[in-house]
């Protein structure tokens, strides 16, 4: 029997995630039974568990240099789908038919998208921290990859791929995506992780990105950024 054509992509980019990993596979390993999927891991030198718990879970692992956007560009050029889906470690899709996105893109006329947003986490802010996120995008058309990007093959190459850069690569893509469509923003939610929130308190973090933001818009460089962000 021949095997059903890759349709969709799923490309995860991962970096010593060896504590999210086994909730990550539970969920990818659901997604994978969906016909015409494939899912990619690329890490980035991992020194933990990540590349041996991938690979014991039957998935496509791949090698790339450290840097997020490298990561998905790696495995983006050896994705096979013609929809492609850039997931964080941390995140989780909604369940829906994935293969249906590109009729959503096409019957709306949009190449790109992105989820709403829900946050796992312990700060009561959280569930308010999301809705801004959502409202931000949907008006500014800029999403972050917390949002879960996805794209056909052919946007992805006609902007470049992610550029090469350590912060703001998803801003960066979503500007220059922009330039041939408007976003197809979902209310379906995927859920993301409010780690960051947690440990750095959810005022300062909104804060803090809030700075990057404008310094980026400003023309300030995103190694200069990655160091204030850390």
């Amino acid at each position: 029997m021949t095997p059903n054509p890759v349709t969709v992509s799923i490309v995860i980019p991962i970096l010593n995630e060896g504590v999210a990993l086994p909730r990550l596979l539970n969920h990818v390993r659901g997604l994978g039974r969906q016909e015409g999927i494939e899912v990619l891991f690329v890490d980035g030198g991992s020194s933990d568990e990540s590349p041996t718990l991938v690979s014991d879970a039957g998935f496509k692992l791949l090698h790339g240099k450290p840097g997020r956007a490298r990561q998905m560009n790696a495995g983006a050029a050896q994705a096979q789908g013609r929809l492609l889906i850039f997931l964080h470690a941390d995140t989780y899709l909604p369940n829906l038919n994935l293969a249906d996105l590109l009729h959503r893109l096409d019957r709306k006329g949009r190449t790109w998208g992105r989820f709403d947003v829900t946050i796992e986490g312990r700060t009561f802010w959280l569930p308010v921290v999301a809705k801004l996120m959502n409202a931000r995008s949907r008006l500014t058309g800029i999403a972050t990859g917390d949002q879960c990007l996805f794209m056909t093959r052919e946007a992805f190459e006609q902007v470049g791929g992610f550029p090469n850069q350590p912060l703001m690569e998803d801003v960066e893509i979503c500007s220059r995506l922009k330039a041939y469509s408007r976003p197809l923003c979902l209310r379906e939610k995927v859920v993301t992780s409010g780690r960051r929130w947690d440990e750095r308190g959810t005022w300062r973090t909104i804060g803090l990105m809030w700075r990057l933001r404008w310094a980026y818009w400003r023309g300030e460089s995103p190694s200069r950024l990655l160091a204030r962000y850390r």
